[in-house]
C-alpha cells in the first residue's frame, strides 16, 4: 500500500534539512551526551564502554525521529540549541570534575 501524498514532504530542501540533522546532528547529539555522562558521572571508564553500543542505538532514534518533524530547519535549530546545551555541559564537567 502506498503512502498518502498528503503527508510526504514535497520540498527537496526539507527533505534534505531532515536526513542531514538525522544523521549528522543526531550523531553530534549522541556524541555529546555520552561524553558529557563521562564528564559527570564518577566512573567515566564504565560510560565510556556502554557508550559503544547505546551511542548507536540514541543515534537511530534519533534518525528516526527526525523523520516527524514538518520542518527540516527548525529541527536543525533544536538540535543546535541542544548541542550547545551539551558543550556547556562538557564544559562546566571539566571546570567541577577535573580528576576526569
Amino acid at each position: 500500500m502506498p503512502a498518502n501524498k498528503k503527508y510526504l514532504t514535497t520540498s527537496s530542501w526539507q527533505r534534505f534539512a531532515k536526513i542531514s540533522a538525522g544523521i549528522v546532528g543526531g550523531y553530534i547529539i549522541s556524541a555529546l551526551l555520552h561524553i558529557a555522562l563521562a564528564f559527570w558521572l564518577p566512573n567515566p571508564k564504565m560510560v565510556l564502554i556502554t557508550s559503544v553500543y547505546t551511542l548507536y542505538m540514541l543515534w537511530v532514534a534519533i534518525i528516526i525521529l527526525s523523520f516527524l518533524a514538518k520542518n527540516g530547519w527548525k529541527l536543525w535549530a533544536l538540535y543546535v540549541a541542544i548541542i550547545l546545551v551539551f558543550s556547556v555541559l562538557i564544559h562546566f564537567g571539566k571546570l567541577y570534575n577535573p580528576v576526569n
